[in-house]
Parts: structure tokens; C-alpha cells; sequence
């Protein structure tokens, strides 16, 4: 009879052989994959870069565009404006009635301003009583002082 013997190194010795042809070929694999990915990371970056740089260029290009178009808007909108301006002076060019019944109804609902006009002496008509005033109380308080503190009295109660 014919015994059949099996060595017991020989899986084992096909098994390191695996393992060290798995080890190499990790070995190979890894580097070649590394490069693989970064030139795909660079690609993709190099493609994100070229995105960016064509979305800024039509930003640049519809902001031109709106800039273009803003400045018609404001031309037409100076025309329309210098059109109602004519055609207010136009409707007030000798009326002064009209003039002061506004200003009377002005005065009355409260809603008027004070509008200082300067004369030839730059002193508002409004203001020149009060001027006056001024200059006439401050005469008084200092009786018997200097012409230069007078001057310097007067003008420092006219702008306080």
C-alpha cells in the first residue's frame, strides 16, 4: 500500500508567496495611485480655477452692462426731472398771488420753513432786527469798557 504523505510547508510556503506578491504589488500600487489622485486633485483645481475665472469674467461683463443702463436710466430720469422743472417755473413765472397764498397756507398748517436770503451784506433781511437788537443790548452792558472789547462782545453774541 501506497501511504500519501503531505507536507505541511507547502500551503504555507504558497501562502508567504501570496503574501509577499500582495505586498509588492500594495507596494507598486500605492505610489502610482498617489500620483493618480494628485494629478486628478491638480485637473480638478485647474477646472474649478478655470470656473471661477469665466463666472468673474461674466460678472465683470453684467456689471458693465448694468452700469451702461443705469446711466441711461439716470439721464432719462435728469430729463424727466428737468421737464418738471420747466414746467413748474413755467406755471409760477409771474403768479406771485399763487406764491403767497402757498406761503399763507404754509404758515398756517405749519409745515413752512424759514429760508434766510442774504442781501448784499450777507446778513439775512430776517435776521437783521435781531442784529441790530443784538448790537444795541451789548452796547449797553458795556458801558465804559474798551471800543475792542465792545467789538469782540458784539461778535461773539452775534454767532453764539
Amino acid at each position: 500500500m501506497n501511504k500519501t504523505y503531505y507536507y505541511a510547508g507547502v500551503p504555507i510556503l504558497g501562502l508567504g508567496f501570496a503574501l509577499a506578491a500582495f505586498v509588492c504589488l500594495i507596494a507598486w500600487v500605492g505610489p502610482t495611485y498617489n500620483v493618480w489622485r494628485r494629478e486628478m486633485i491638480g485637473q480638478a483645481a485647474f477646472k474649478e480655477a478655470e470656473w471661477t475665472k469665466q463666472v468673474a469674467i461674466e460678472e465683470a461683463r453684467a456689471m458693465k452692462d448694468s452700469a451702461g443702463l443705469l446711466a441711461e436710466a439716470e439721464v432719462e430720469r435728469a430729463r424727466g426731472v428737468a421737464e418738471a422743472n420747466e414746467i413748474i417755473g413755467e406755471s409760477l413765472r409771474d403768479n406771485e398771488a399763487y406764491l403767497k397764498y402757498l406761503w399763507i397756507q404754509g404758515l398756517h398748517d405749519g409745515s413752512s420753513e424759514t429760508i434766510y436770503i442774504p442781501t448784499e451784506a450777507n446778513m439775512p433781511i430776517l435776521e437783521a432786527t435781531t442784529f441790530i437788537d443784538s448790537i444795541l443790548s451789548a452796547a449797553k452792558a458795556t458801558r465804559g469798557t474798551s471800543l475792542s472789547n465792545f467789538v469782540i462782545t458784539t461778535f461773539c453774541m452775534t454767532y453764539d
